[in-house]
């Protein structure tokens, strides 16, 4: 049972985005969501070891009590808004290093979910999509989803998830599992078949079968596709699918679970429209 749900904020079109959608999931299945704000100080010198403000700079200090003054303001005016009267939204404005920050909340509130909300090219990206995005998921004991346009939760109805098949990936699974469950959605499980790592038909179909035989799925179809690249073929096996949601497994190790720890998983979030959900097999 989903409890709790953390969306970080910027406040751009992208971050109310997400929260939007945090608000639909949580109303549903009766979860709390924590909006947390975290204030980057402007002196990277300003940081101890915990990534906590630690500077002697007036001028600094001031600046810094004027950004937090301005956040609490817009926090207040996001809580009292008629759109999330029917949740527990609750907020935290915290100094210190956004990916820290986020993966220490996540940590200490025990969160089943963080939405994140995306540009895929400027802004938010660098808090979220870049370096920092790849180090919350790496830490992340939940899913992540990252959101850049308005999402109807109703509409997600198929969700397209890309693997190589090649291990059980128990926890996944069950991760998976939970996320179809959570929007009864359709699974379309997929292998993209590439140049450099091409397989057969016969083959990739047979650990599909395995893969669904030893998890008990339920409403799911297999597909190969084949592209060119990985994260290409993701994105537009997604489009031709109908699917509302991409999920991928990110592993450091090997195959399309290869995700976050190089450059495909961040080039799925930054080019596909539609959300992104992505788990970390630790």
């Amino acid at each position: 049972m989903m409890k709790s749900i953390l969306v970080p904020t910027d406040f751009s079109e992208q971050a109310n985005n997400a929260l939007d959608f945090a608000a639909q999931i949580a109303e549903k299945n009766n979860a709390d969501v924590l909006l947390l704000h975290v204030l980057e100080h402007p002196s990277e010198s300003a940081f101890n070891t915990m990534g906590i403000v630690a500077s002697d700079d007036p001028m600094e200090n001031i600046y810094m009590v004027k950004m937090m003054e301005a956040a609490k303001i817009k926090m207040e005016e996001i809580v009292a808004d008629d759109t999330y009267k029917n949740i527990k939204l609750e907020y935290n404005i915290i100094i210190g290093r956004a990916f820290e920050q986020i993966t220490r909340t996540l940590s200490a509130k025990e969160c089943d979910l963080v939405i994140m909300g995306t540009t895929g090219s400027s802004g938010f990206e660098e808090m979220l999509v870049g370096s920092n995005t790849e180090r919350v998921v790496r830490r992340a004991t939940c899913p992540v989803i990252s959101v850049k346009n308005k999402v109807n939760a109703d509409a997600i109805k198929n969700i397209a998830f890309a693997s190589d098949f090649a291990e059980s990936y128990d926890v996944l699974a069950a991760e998976l599992k939970k996320l179809q469950e959570l929007f009864d959605a359709r699974l379309s499980l997929v292998r993209i078949n590439t140049p450099n790592s091409f397989t057969t038909t016969r083959h990739d179909l047979a650990l599909m079968k395995k893969f669904a035989s030893t998890h008990q799925l339920e409403n799911y179809t297999m597909d190969i596709y084949n592209d060119t690249l990985e994260d290409h073929g993701i994105i537009y096996f997604a489009e031709d699918a109908g699917a509302a949601m991409i999920a991928l497994g990110t592993n450091k190790r090997k195959g399309i679970v290869n995700l976050l720890s190089g450059s495909i998983a961040e080039d799925v979030v930054n080019h596909s429209a539609r959300p992104v959900w992505t788990f970390e097999l630790k």
